[in-house]
């Protein structure tokens, strides 16, 4: 093999394959990267029999090749290229890599031993990466991150025909979000539990470019989920286990006694100020009145803060304390200048949303859902 490729490209596509492969792999062999130059194209690939990725991208080809080599290794020493450039050639047992008078040598891996990936199935239809991207960046902040309770490491994707719904939680919170897709059939229904960190993966590469989507069977232990797009594709076994029935923890439009909108931006800023204070678990309160949200957080023992912000509020004066990781979660998701908060009770759980405006109605395409603190006197 010998090949040239510019070395930014070539960084991001190790990078984003590297990102994929187990850290402590159960099969040595899966730490690899499979490399291969072929037809002006190189590609670069990993698998660890529940996930793959894969990225192809164009290079100037000398000799055709394929080899196996250690892929975080190689996405480190890619990034630290001094030049434009990089060089690999392979010759034996081992794989140059070389950008101006740097040189590095690698020990391939057994190319023979070496899984291959799946084929994608067949595909459902497409989407905006725009659309695809906003609605997994909104969504998987809410997801687990404990390994022992797998179900809640996942996103449901749930088709009803033209409509795609993402829903994740952790139990503390709850995230929501519908947009529109192309289908292959307009009558198509199916439901997935996709682990989150695949698609979070996704999202950061596949906006700006169609999405094309391709769920298999769902049956129990036989489902597998691809995306394609930008020169680059996935695939990943979904997680078998039953989702938690959590959409009734979405307020219905008539329980809802008082909403408030504020100013996103404002109101991070605010949060992350009052909650210097804080201890852990303790909440940040705020108080609705008079178009006023007063944010306060510790107490006269130690330290205490509080700094009131715009709001304008529809409904009784309400007091109600939250998290502030989780609710900072759920204002960075929103990515609109308004952040709509919509409350049935001080106890019950609240419904965030973003606006573009103070003036803009919610359209109900999403929800995050943040379970208020109890609040001692």
């Amino acid at each position: 093999m010998k090949v040239r490729v510019g070395r930014e490209v070539l960084a991001e596509a190790v990078g984003w394959v590297a990102r994929g492969l187990p850290s402590r792999p159960s099969v040595p062999i899966l730490a690899g990267m499979a490399v291969e130059a072929a037809d002006g194209m190189l590609t670069v690939s990993g698998f660890d029999y529940e996930s793959s990725a894969q990225v192809r991208l164009p290079a100037e080809v000398g000799d055709d090749g394929r080899v196996l080599v250690s892929g975080r290794l190689l996405a480190g020493i890619c990034r630290a290229m001094p030049r434009d450039t990089v060089d690999l050639s392979s010759e034996g047992a081992r794989v140059t890599v070389s950008s101006g008078a740097s040189r590095f040598a690698l020990q391939t891996l057994p190319l023979e031993e070496y899984p291959a990936l799946p084929e994608l199935p067949a595909a459902g239809g497409v989407v905006s990466g725009e659309v695809f991207a906003r609605a997994v960046t909104q969504v998987v902040t809410a997801a687990g991150r404990d390994d022992t309770l797998p179900v809640l490491t996942g996103v449901r994707v749930e088709i009803r025909g033209p409509v795609i719904t993402l829903l994740a939680t952790d139990r503390y919170r709850l995230a929501v979000r519908s947009f529109s897709w192309e289908p292959s059939d307009p009558e198509i229904e199916a439901d997935a539990l996709v682990p989150a960190k695949v698609l979070a993966g996704l999202a950061k590469t596949m906006a700006g470019h169609e999405v094309t989507l391709a769920l298999g069977s769902t049956r129990t232990g036989d489902g597998l989920i691809g995306f394609e797009g930008a020169g680059r594709r996935a695939t990943s076994r979904l997680i078998d286990a039953e989702f938690p029935k959590v959409r009734k923890l979405v307020p219905a439009p008539g329980a809802i006694t008082r909403t408030a909108t504020l100013p996103t931006a404002a109101l991070i800023e605010a949060v992350k100020r009052v909650s210097l204070v804080t201890e852990r678990t303790s909440p940040v309160r705020f108080a609705f009145a008079d178009g006023t949200a007063t944010l306060s957080a510790g107490s006269g023992d130690e330290a205490e803060a509080t700094e009131p912000i715009e709001a304008a509020l529809t409904g009784d004066p309400l007091v109600i304390g939250f998290n502030t990781g989780y609710l900072l979660d759920a204002l960075a998701a929103l990515g609109t200048p308004f952040a709509h908060f919509s409350f049935t009770e001080p106890t019950k759980p609240v419904n965030v949303v973003g606006l573009g405006s103070a003036e803009e109605i919610p359209d109900g395409n999403s929800a995050y859902i943040v379970v208020p603190l109890r609040m001692t006197s």
